[in-house]
C-alpha cells in the first residue's frame, strides 16, 4: 500500500463495488463510528446539477456525468478522513482508479449476483444504467464490472450480512491496521 507522504489512519477511505451493494448505507456508518464526513459522490453530483442522477444521464448524458464524477471524486480523494461511497461505474475510469488507489484506501463491497437479485426492485427505478435492459443484460454487467473491482486495498464479503455488521467489520479492520502499522 502506497502511504504516499500521509499516515495511514489520515487517509480517506473509498467504497467501491456494484450498484445497490449498500456502499451510501454501510459508508454514513463508517463514518459515523469514525467520526469522519461521508461523501456519496452521487449525491454530490446531483447538488451541483440541482436534478437526479437519472435527470442528469437524460437531460446532459453519461459522458457528462462520467466528467463531473472524474473530478470530484479526484477532488475528494486528495482530502484526508473522508469516507468516500463512489458509484458503481466510477470505478471503470482508470484515472479515477489511479487516484483512489495511490491516495485512498479502498475497500471493495461484494456481494454475489444471487443476493444482489434480490435487492433489484429497491434500486432499478433510481439506476439509470439499469433501465431498459433484461435480467439477463443486468447480470452480464455485474459480471463484467468484477474484474474492475478487484483493483483494491480490501475486500469485504457482504452476502448474508447486516449493513451494521459490514460497518462494524470494516472499522474493526480498519483500526487493527492502523494499530499494527502505525502504533501509537
Amino acid at each position: 500500500m502506497n502511504l504516499n507522504n500521509s499516515r495511514l489512519r489520515e487517509k480517506s477511505i473509498v467504497l467501491i463495488g456494484f450498484m445497490g451493494v449498500g456502499k451510501t448505507t454501510i459508508g454514513e456508518m463508517v463514518a459515523k463510528k469514525l467520526y469522519r464526513d461521508f461523501i456519496d459522490i452521487d449525491q454530490e453530483i446531483e447538488k451541483e446539477y440541482n436534478m437526479a442522477t437519472s435527470e442528469i444521464f437524460q437531460n446532459i448524458g453519461e459522458k457528462a456525468f462520467r466528467e463531473k464524477e472524474k473530478n470530484v471524486i479526484s477532488a475528494f480523494s486528495k482530502q484526508s478522513l473522508k469516507i468516500i461511497s463512489v458509484g458503481g461505474g466510477a470505478f471503470l475510469q482508470e484515472e479515477i482508479r489511479k487516484v483512489c488507489l495511490e491516495h485512498c484506501i479502498v475497500i471493495y463491497l461484494d456481494l454475489s449476483w444471487e443476493s444482489w437479485k434480490e435487492r433489484i426492485s429497491l434500486i432499478i427505478d433510481s439506476r439509470p444504467v439499469l433501465q431498459g435492459r433484461s435480467i439477463e443484460e443486468i447480470e452480464e454487467l455485474f459480471y463484467s464490472r468484477k474484474p474492475i473491482y478487484s483493483l483494491h486495498n480490501s475486500k469485504v464479503e457482504t452476502d448474508n450480512l447486516e449493513a451494521c455488521e459490514v460497518a462494524d467489520y470494516i472499522v474493526d479492520s480498519l483500526k487493527l491496521a492502523w494499530d499494527l502499522h502505525e502504533p501509537q
